[in-house]
């Protein structure tokens, strides 16, 4: 298969935590096949940047547009460009949850849409039991179990970091545990709070507080910090801020409480080199190789245990784990190998031009 036309469809998250980031990971593979010779097109906020001929379905990334009040409209707009230039592209590739599935019943064959989302809720098992042929893609084995049998799964791609992204940090010099991600109950920085000072190490948490969760930061998790001066809350860090506070921290904590699609923050962490100790749930058992970059554990007791034994992980093999598993080229193979499987597409080169990427108008496209 030589270049192949895809349609994606995407919008913006500029600080780099939460769902938004994650739906990020499948446009730098974007990126990486722009550099392969295959001609891709983003429907994306007008701030997005990419290397891909961009299609601006609003002005700026809606979670980020004070103006914006409703992001339905832009979805719609967005939704219908996709349909009317739809025969232009050889594959689409969909990041935008359940809106256009009634919209691809005829042309489903030729289309792809990434599961970003946690699929145990119990409104969705009839959703996807009413439209069994649309074919998907899950980000972790553990996150398709909720689902009826009879889904179109083709494939499973894991998320994948740019290879130079952030940067390797073989001696970290902070002698901290970090936290990264939301302050929220079922991120369980509280848990955290409970490890570090059990460990007997300093913890510095760096997350975002979005509105929804102000009421449990203001109950639970404000009043622990203030009354331990080891624990340190830095707030919301940025893609360059991310390097030195991962790369610097002992180990990254991650002890979710809620069936965890992927959690990119852990790959962001064996990137520096940084082993991360996770609870068992959701994706860490897939994404985590136990006793190698990190541990995977069941209670604080084994959590607190971990952080001693991950002073002896040898942080150069962290990394090169992060590299063999984890790359954006990785992830731009996988996706490639899932659009020649697709029967709408074949394996002639001679008629794939081009692809379609997207994903929702709340996430500024970056590829």
């Amino acid at each position: 298969m030589n270049g192949v036309g895809i349609g994606a469809l995407a919008y913006d998250q500029r600080y780099g935590v939460g769902m938004d980031h994650l739906r990020l990971q499948p446009l730098r593979a974007f990126r990486r096949r722009v550099a392969q010779g295959h001609e891709v097109t983003l429907f994306a906020s007008g701030d997005s940047r990419t290397s891909a001929e961009l299609v601006r379905c609003s002005k700026r990334a809606l979670r980020l547009n004070p103006e914006v009040r409703d992001h339905v409209p832009y979805h719609i707009i967005m939704l219908d460009e996709v349909r009317r230039r739809a025969d232009e592209f050889d594959v689409l590739h969909f990041h935008i949850e359940q809106w256009h599935f009634p919209l691809i019943r005829d042309i489903a064959e030729r289309t792809v849409t990434t599961l970003h989302g946690r699929l145990d809720l119990p409104d969705l098992k009839p959703f996807y039991a009413a439209f069994p042929d649309i074919p998907l893609v899950s980000i972790s084995n553990r996150q398709r179990r909720p689902l009826p049998r009879r889904i179109n799964w083709v494939g499973n791609v894991p998320h994948g970091l740019p290879r130079d992204l952030l940067q390797f940090s073989p001696e970290p010099k902070g002698g901290y545990l970090a936290f990264l991600g939301r302050i929220s109950p079922e991120k369980r920085p509280d848990r955290a709070i409970d490890i570090a000072l059990r460990a007997r190490m300093p913890l510095k948490i760096a997350a975002k507080i979005d509105k929804v969760d102000q009421a449990y930061w203001t109950e639970a998790i404000a009043p622990k910090i203030a009354a331990h001066e080891s624990v340190e809350f830095i707030g919301e860090i940025n893609e360059r801020q991310k390097a030195e506070f991962l790369g610097n921290a002992s180990a990254l904590l991650f002890p979710i409480d809620w069936p965890e699609p992927f959690g990119l923050v852990m790959i962001e962490a064996m990137a520096c080199g940084t082993p991360v100790i996770a609870f068992r749930s959701g994706s860490t058992s897939e994404v985590i190789d136990d006793g190698v970059t990190g541990f995977v554990v069941d209670s604080t007791d084994q959590a607190v245990e971990a952080v001693l034994q991950a002073k002896a992980l040898n942080r150069p093999c962290v990394r090169a784990t992060f590299e063999r598993r984890f790359t954006a080229e990785r992830m731009a193979r996988d996706y490639l190998a899932i659009y020649r499987g697709l029967p709408g597409v074949g394996t002639n080169a001679a008629w794939l031009p081009r692809v379609v990427a997207g994903s929702d108008i709340d996430l500024q496209g970056v590829a």
